[in-house]
């Protein structure tokens, strides 16, 4: 068969409700300003669905300083892969800062998120490794995972009792491989809420031998003590083997970074294939990456604001029946019961009824018959926002259990 056409035919889990008003639920445009209220096809909606957790996208300090370095250096500034031709004392300066705020001896940037950290797997181990990772880790891990050659285990989310069968099971392989295991979770897990538990993990090297990777895009920034991520908050930032995370939640910007002991980000530097053999990350990110976390230290008001949003919209969901799970962060999922026509027509009608936009979590995501709809708080929110979302999810969630969501087809969605 030609592998175009048998491509097409298919055309993946996400890809086959592509039809299904494309630009609306696939690939949405919301326009104007980075704020709570923005433009979606015209018409002004309270977002709850980007991760400007601490509304540095649009602080006006951030916006002057990038403007100037994009003045100052344009975008092709430096050019060439770091190793080569790209490095500058500003990155070198931003590793530093980092390393200092999350308390690790050293800090490699990376320029990507997903491909940072999918790369930096695949340097790690090799065939005599073995790998043992949370189910509900990221697509960037999950990807990461995939270009291992050697064993690995996947652990029901935050069990604890199963990750010590699965370690127990890679020491014995490892005796004979002579290789070593590498535990990779998350600080904060995106869709849930949930923190990752590092403190319960980090115990369990009084039996096993393991190094952990923690991917913190949720938790830097927002927090611990200092904003610098889960491991402060569960007091074991020190136990961390290599803590990432990625510049495109609270530090709204583009980039990455990884910190850990000298020798082995020394190790990465020389070994991230989607590093050494890709352009460096462009001046006015770097300069911009500088002034995000000078804000990020320096004004703990920020972080104080967000979570004054976050505890009034989760307080609130819950005083009013709603399930959000078991989160302790400030993504705020709140999960229903229904099909995927029923999510469709629910989140058309929030949108076009109630002016609210959130993101709509349907099958293959999460199981069938689950709808998820992930509300993201920022510091630029208002209690008069979270009054008014609250309000329209009452409407909405009556509306499904009143079946009006299977009889009032506003749109048409194949299961």
């Amino acid at each position: 068969m030609d592998l175009f056409k048998k491509l097409l035919l298919d055309r993946g889990p996400l890809g086959r409700h592509q039809k299904v008003e494309e630009g609306y639920f696939m690939f949405p445009k919301l326009e104007g300003e980075i704020a709570p209220r923005m433009k979606f096809r015209g018409r002004e909606v309270l977002t709850w669905s980007l991760n400007n957790y601490i509304g540095l996208a649009n602080h006006p300090e951030v916006r002057e300083v990038d403007a100037q370095a994009a003045k100052e250096w344009g975008l092709g500034y430096p050019m060439g892969a770091r190793m080569m031709s790209g490095n500058t004392v500003y990155h070198e300066k931003l590793e530093e800062e980092l390393a200092s705020f999350v308390k690790k001896e050293s800090v490699m940037l990376l320029n990507f998120g997903y491909q940072g950290i999918c790369s930096m797997i695949d340097a790690l181990v090799d065939r005599k490794d073995v790998i043992v990772y949370d189910a509900e880790s990221h697509a960037s891990i999950v990807d990461g995972v995939r270009l291992h050659m050697g064993k690995r285990f996947v652990y029901p989310h935050n069990d604890i009792e199963a990750l010590k069968k699965f370690l127990a099971r890679a020491t014995k392989i490892t005796e004979e491989t002579g290789g070593g295991i590498l535990v990779i979770t998350e600080g904060v897990f995106g869709m849930s809420g949930n923190m990752g538990k590092l403190k319960e993990i980090v115990e369990l090297r009084k039996d096993f031998e393991f190094r952990l990777l923690v991917d913190d895009a949720h938790g830097f920034g927002t927090m611990g003590k200092t904003g610098a991520g889960t491991g402060e908050e569960q007091g074991v930032q020190d136990e961390i083997d290599l803590y990432f995370s990625t510049f495109a939640k609270a530090m709204a910007s583009l980039g990455a970074f990884v910190g850990g002991n000298k020798d082995v980000i020394d190790y990465l530097r020389y070994n991230v294939r989607s590093q050494i053999f890709a352009k460096s990350l462009p001046m006015p990110l770097v300069i911009g990456a500088l002034k995000r976390l000078e804000l990020l230290r320096t004004r703990p008001e920020l972080r104080e604001k967000l979570w004054t949003i976050v505890r009034a919209l989760q307080d609130g969901f819950r005083a009013n029946g709603f399930d959000i799970g078991t989160t302790n962060t400030a993504v705020t999922p709140v999960m229903l019961n229904g099909t995927v026509g029923e999510a469709a027509n629910l989140a058309m009608d929030l949108r076009e009824n109630y002016n609210i936009f959130c993101s709509v979590v349907i099958y293959p995501v999460v199981p069938k018959g689950t709808i998820i709809l992930r509300i993201i708080p920022t510091a630029t929110h208002s209690l008069a926002d979270v009054e008014e979302t609250i309000a329209a999810f009452n409407a909405i969630k009556k509306k499904l259990d009143d079946g009006y969501y299977r009889e009032q087809h506003l749109v048409e969605f194949s299961e």
